[in-house]
C-alpha cells in the first residue's frame, strides 16, 4: 500500500509557544499514513528559504519520500496561531508562499510516478484543482479535503472537485447531524464516490450514495492541542479502507466504512496528544 500527499506544505507558527512546527494538510496525511505503517510520499513545492529546508527535512525524517519535490525561489508558507484551552486559534497566514503561488503541474513524468500509488490526497489549500482531471483512470484513488469554509461548499466548487474524487472530507463541527448528512449527500450527488463528515466530539458520518454510516468520537482528556486531528482522522479512515480492499472499481462495503470511521477516531484521538501536527518543533524564526 502506498499513499501520496500532493500539494500544500506550511510552517505552523505557535506564537504563544514561540515554536515553528512543520505541517500542511497534504503533508500531514502522508505522515500519518506512514505512522500507520503505510509507505508514503509527499509531492509539492518547497520555498528556497530556511523554512523550506526545515519542512523538507522534517517530512523526510518521518520516513516520507520527498525526492520528487521541487524547490522554487520564494518564501515558505507560514500560518500563525495559538492554543487556547487545547483548541487552536488561527491568527493569519502569508497566503501559503511559493508553494501555493507556483504549485506543481502534473506532467507525463509525474503522472507516471503517481501510477505507483494506491491513494493520492490533496486539499483546498493546494491549488491542485486543475490537476485533478489528469488523475482520472490513472489507477490511484483520489481523496480531497474540502475543509470547513463556505467558499468550498458551493455548487461551482463542488463541481470542480467531486467528479474527480473517490473520497472527500468535509469538516462539519459547526453543523448538526442532519445538516452534515445533507452536505455529504450533496457532495456524492455531484460526483464524489464517498463523503466523510467529521464533527469533532460529536463523531463522524460517511455517505456513499446509498447508506449513511455514523460512529462516535473517541474522546480525549488533557488535550495538548487539536492541530492535525482532522487530517489524522482522514488518514486513519483511508488506511482502514485500503486495508479492507478499497480500490478503483471496488467501493467499500458499509461494514468497511464503519470500521474505517472507528479507525479514523482512533487516529484522531492519538493526535490530540501531539504538539503541532507531528512534532519536530524548533524555535520560531523572526
Amino acid at each position: 500500500m502506498r499513499v501520496l500527499g500532493f500539494g500544500d506544505n506550511i510552517v505552523d507558527r505557535f506564537v504563544d509557544r514561540g515554536i515553528d512546527y512543520p505541517g500542511g494538510n497534504s503533508v500531514n496525511v502522508a505522515v500519518y499514513a506512514r505512522r500507520l505503517g503505510v509507505e508514503s510520499a509527499y509531492l509539492g513545492v518547497f520555498g528556497d528559504d530556511g523554512l523550506g529546508a526545515f519542512l523538507r527535512d522534517s517530512i523526510a525524517a518521518e520516513g516520507v519520500a520527498v525526492d520528487r519535490c521541487v524547490v522554487r525561489a520564494g518564501e515558505s508558507g507560514v500560518s500563525r496561531l495559538r492554543v487556547d484551552d487545547g483548541e487552536r486559534v488561527f491568527l493569519g497566514w502569508n497566503g501559503g508562499g511559493v508553494t501555493v503561488r507556483e504549485p506543481l503541474a502534473l506532467d507525463a513524468d509525474l503522472l507516471g510516478h503517481l501510477r505507483g500509488f494506491d491513494l493520492v490526497h490533496s486539499s483546498v489549500y493546494s491549488r491542485s484543482e486543475p490537476e485533478l482531471p489528469k488523475l482520472a483512470g490513472l489507477g490511484p484513488l483520489v481523496s480531497f479535503d474540502l475543509s470547513s469554509e463556505e467558499e468550498y461548499r458551493g455548487p461551482a466548487y463542488l463541481d470542480r472537485v467531486c467528479p474527480h474524487a473517490d473520497l472527500v472530507l468535509l469538516s462539519c463541527s459547526h453543523l448538526d447531524e442532519d445538516a452534515t448528512a445533507d452536505l455529504l449527500a450533496e457532495a456524492v450527488r455531484r460526483g464524489a464516490g464517498l463523503a466523510l463528515g467529521t464533527r469533532g466530539v460529536a463523531g463522524a458520518l460517511a455517505h456513499d450514495g446509498n447508506v449513511t454510516v455514523s460512529a462516535p468520537a473517541r474522546l480525549a482528556e488533557d488535550i495538548v492541542d487539536t492541530m492535525g486531528c482532522g487530517d489524522a482522522f482522514l488518514a486513519g479512515f483511508a488506511v482502514s479502507l485500503l486495508r479492507d480492499g478499497w480500490a478503483a472499481g471496488r467501493p467499500p462495503a458499509p461494514a468497511a466504512i464503519e470500521r474505517a470511521l472507528h479507525g479514523g477516531a482512533e487516529a484522531a484521538h492519538a493526535q490530540c496528544y501531539v504538539e503541532g501536527a507531528f512534532g519536530h518543533g524548533v524555535p520560531a524564526r523572526s
